[in-house]
């Protein structure tokens, strides 16, 4: 890879903070709306008189999350979907075609484009018109209170997501994750380490990084040659 001067560089800092700053935008919206969701549904469990059991099922949102962010990020958003001719599956592919294909894909071409950055509200309405009636089918103080945690790690999730692409923090787990998600965003990456914010399931499922890449990546200088080469190669796409 030949080597850039840091006139080269510069720029990609200007535009990073330009994208970051479109990203919080919807990031904001996003963040009004399942939190306000999500602590309605907590007023709700509470007021039934069961705040052991509201506790147990809120909390059972992190693990329940961790599967989700992962099932969809594997199966979901890494997934071409072809338009089917079958009546039954013509328009949910249509949909999936038109919006999902864009929108994670898009966001894997320019890794630190704003626009790809999270989903918008109008995004989660169709989940949120199917999910959430369907919880009520059971106690207030269960379903829904497992609901009301999985919302609620969604937004911690974006706000992290959010943070790996833009900005720098010395906690550890930060730098760990942040490593494996740039890792991710590269061609040798693409089809592994599909959890963002922890490796679990990859572990379950055996899509973690192979252990060279590993001692490599979780090093020092590893952290420093995988940013680079994302950064680099924003700059091509930010020209």
């Amino acid at each position: 890879m030949p080597r850039i001067s840091r006139s080269r560089i510069g720029p990609v800092s200007a535009y990073k903070r330009e994208q970051a700053g479109i990203s919080r935008r919807k990031l904001y919206r996003v963040t009004a709306f399942n939190t306000a969701c999500s602590a309605i549904l907590l007023v709700l469990g509470l007021r039934t008189g069961h705040p052991y059991h509201v506790l147990a099922f809120y909390l059972m949102g992190i693990p329940v999350w961790t599967f989700t962010e992962y099932a969809s990020h594997r199966w979901v958003f890494h997934k071409h979907w072809k338009m089917s001719k079958r009546k039954y599956k013509k328009y949910f592919t249509y949909l999936s075609h038109k919006y999902l294909d864009p929108t994670h894909f898009g966001h894997h071409e320019k890794a630190f484009d704003g626009e790809h950055m999270t989903g918008r509200v109008r995004d989660l309405m169709p989940i949120f018109l199917v999910v959430l009636p369907g919880c009520f089918i059971f106690p207030v103080y269960t379903a829904p209170m497992l609901l009301a945690g999985v919302i609620q790690c969604y937004v911690l999730e974006e706000w992290v997501h959010h943070c790996m692409h833009y900005y720098n923090f010395k906690n550890p787990y930060f730098r760990h994750i942040k490593k494996s998600h740039l890792y991710h965003h590269s061609s040798q990456g693409f089809t592994r380490g599909f959890g963002i914010t922890n490796a679990f399931w990859d572990v379950v499922f055996r899509t973690q990084f192979p252990p060279p890449v590993r001692a490599r990546l979780f090093g020092r200088a590893g952290f420093r040659q995988v940013d680079q080469s994302v950064t680099l190669n924003n700059t091509r796409e930010a020209r």
